[in-house]
């Protein structure tokens, strides 16, 4: 009955118009930015974090989570027509659904990776509403040393799924953790590695460093390479499955739904892991593997539920724990600081409009994005026609606007440039954006939850080992990290941590 009660509310709040608009717009928003190579839902959610500056936490919060699942639904448009996947959890996709294309079935391909989406993110919610609280009310029991290991199992986690060498990817955390540190300490009111300069007092900001490395080092990127792109010329029909693609795809549906929602929930996890873990086990249970690569719509239908159902999944460590499971939930837990709302094990009691507002509002997006995909798919493929070079300045443009907005400061633009270029730079020396700005947003209350551990033990690290919960985890910390070390295992993982 409690439960019945907090969803009825959870309604009522995303019933609001207010609401209804920004659930609207955050979920077009997204599937254009899905449809669009070379933009991904964290840049989308960097360059339009400023503009929730003025709305309500819950509205602002409703929106920006629109984006990310949205993104999730767009993604496979590029990917069957283009084989250009729109984000990186929907790279998947090109291998079947672009096969599926050529031969003619382009709307059917289509089709059910919207009904595979609209599935896997019901199913989502779902297990966001049920092992969310559940989850909070353990939490409970977590201190300042539990708190502090968990946020160093979430680092480990996504510096171990990081591509190429894992050293890099601990270069990039650590230089994050050493941007975190920058500004007032909170304990003894001194500046530290601020330079005489007064706007970095307040330490450096998330937005105008996550609009440098996915607005400004995206465009860089993509300026460099080729800037055209072909769609597939084929008529677009028949977007509603045939029976038998119903049969072939309700299994994958609900496998993939399950497997992206747990490994949705993993600190470090990602919709891109959970893709190609649930292809890989379509490929395995086929009694035609062989199909696989030429236009299974097994291969379409497991993936597109996973990437969806690891978004929803992903919500649950942010809202119940405080921890972010991935870069996009990294800038989403930036947003609700930034609104003054803590996520952690009370957010849900504390602020119950904004918990369940979103998880209403998750249903009444994914209606709203079932709408959006099937009938406008038409308007989808003349979007992917614009050309790069009226794209790029318009994005450069947003970029410039939003660093500026935020405090109206010439410093934050500087930001912005100074880190567009270095992300550029990691781009092309394979460093990985996604640990630094996690270890920016979690760097400072990992450092709030150092220092009331050792103020609970006077002084003595030994607190975290006498502690079972926070002794377990720090254990499976080490451990990832001296997996690699293993001769035989030291090998280039793919590229999972960024969404």
């Amino acid at each position: 009955m409690e439960l019945f009660s907090a969803v009825l509310m959870g309604f009522q709040v995303a019933f609001q118009p207010v609401n209804i608009f920004f659930c609207f717009l955050g979920v077009l928003i997204g599937t254009l930015v899905g449809v669009l190579p070379g933009l991904g839902p964290v840049a989308a959610i960097s360059l339009l974090l400023p503009v929730t500056f003025q709305v309500s936490s819950v509205s602002a919060i409703i929106m920006l989570a629109g984006i990310y699942y949205g993104a999730m639904y767009g993604g496979s448009t590029t990917s069957i027509l283009v084989n250009i996947p729109g984000e990186a959890a929907s790279v998947i996709t090109c291998l079947d659904g672009y096969q599926m294309a050529r031969n003619g079935r382009a709307g059917p391909a289509l089709g059910i990776s919207a009904f595979a989406s609209f599935v896997a993110g019901t199913l989502s919610i779902l297990g966001l509403m049920f092992v969310g609280p559940l989850l909070a009310k353990e939490a409970l029991r977590f201190g300042p040393p539990e708190y502090f290991a968990t946020m160093i199992l979430g680092l480990t986690i996504l510096v171990f799924l990081a591509s190429g060498p894992m050293w890099k990817a601990l270069i990039a955390a650590g230089f994050g953790l050493f941007l975190s540190t920058v500004g007032m300490d909170n304990v003894s009111g001194n500046t530290r590695f601020s330079f005489n300069i007064e706007e970095l007092v307040d330490g450096i900001g998330l937005v105008p460093v996550c609009m440098g490395f996915f607005g400004i080092a995206e465009v860089l990127a993509n300026v460099e390479g080729s800037m055209e792109r072909a769609v597939f010329d084929t008529k677009i029909k028949n977007l509603l499955p045939s029976l038998n693609d119903w049969k072939a795809s309700l299994g994958p549906m609900f496998r993939g739904s399950i497997l992206g929602f747990f490994l949705g929930i993993l600190p470090g996890g990602s919709a891109v892991i959970a893709t190609f873990v649930s292809y890989a086990v379509e490929k395995k249970v086929s009694k035609h593997p062989e199909k696989f690569g030429t236009g299974a719509i097994e291969g379409v239908a497991g993936p597109e539920a996973a990437n969806n159902a690891a978004s929803g999944g992903s919500f649950i460590p942010l809202m119940s724990l405080g921890i972010p499971s991935n870069a996009v939930m990294a800038i989403l837990l930036g947003a609700l600081l930034i609104h003054g709302v803590q996520p952690g094990p009370l957010l849900i009691k504390e602020h119950a409009d904004i918990f369940w507002g979103l998880v209403a509002s998750m249903y009444l997006g994914n209606v709203m994005l079932l709408a959006l995909n099937l009938p406008l798919i038409g308007l989808w493929v003349k979007i992917l026609k614009i050309p790069y070079f009226i794209l790029f300045p318009l994005i450069l443009l947003f970029c410039l606007i939003g660093s500026y907005s935020i405090n109206t400061s010439i410093t934050d633009i500087n930001i912005m440039i100074i880190f567009g270029l270095m992300g550029y730079i990691f781009r092309k020396f394979g460093y990985e954006a996604a640990p630094l700005i996690l270890a920016l947003v979690l760097g400072p209350i990992m450092e709030d939850s150092l220092r009331q551990s050792l103020l609970m033990s006077s002084g003595s690290p030994l607190i975290f080992f006498n502690r079972p919960i926070s002794l377990v985890i720090l254990i499976i910390a080490f451990l990832l990290l001296v997996f690699p070390l293993i001769p035989g295992l030291n090998k280039k993982r793919p590229a999972f941590s960024e969404e």
